[in-house]
């Protein structure tokens, strides 16, 4: 994606919708220091060139029974763009896998992956993770808290 020119408006528009993405227009547009319909037409021409992608409820997930977090660290038999893509592919189908990056370096992905429990952790990692075509080795890491949660980009105006 081409990066826009981003004028101190955008970027307290940008900033409050990262915040508050049930923000009424009106308040958006006071916040901005500007009327409400150039707003709307400013968060329009965000959303159209990708600088905002969508719009999100935050989920807690131990309320909705989701107890286990975990970091799995995939490494693949091979590196090739083709093999590469599949398992994306694959892991885009697994509900579980709440986010996947590929890395440089020592592993191939990182996983972020949500559970009920233990056990139903292990029962994806066995029957699904490590089975997988290309996968040569996963190692698990619990997560024990989350102290900081900060979603987006910093944003400074």
């Amino acid at each position: 994606m081409a990066r826009i020119k981003l004028d101190k408006i955008d970027l307290k528009i940008l900033r409050d919708l990262q915040e508050s993405g049930r923000m009424t227009n009106v308040e958006l547009a006071r916040n901005a220091g500007i009327s409400p319909p150039p707003c709307l037409r400013r968060v329009r021409v965000l959303e159209e060139t990708g600088c905002i992608r969508g719009y999100h409820a935050d989920l807690d997930a131990e309320a909705l029974g989701f107890g286990v977090t975990v970091f799995a660290n995939v490494g693949l038999h091979s590196q090739a763009e083709a093999d590469l893509v599949a398992f994306e592919e694959r892991v885009a189908g697994w509900d579980e896998v709440r986010e996947c990056h590929m890395l440089a370096g020592e592993t191939d992905f990182l996983l972020k992956i949500v559970a009920t429990d233990w056990d139903a952790y292990q029962k994806f990692l066995t029957s699904r993770l490590t089975p997988a075509p290309n996968v040569s080795v996963v190692k698990s890491a619990l997560s024990i808290r989350t102290s900081k949660r900060a979603f987006g980009v910093p944003v400074n105006v």
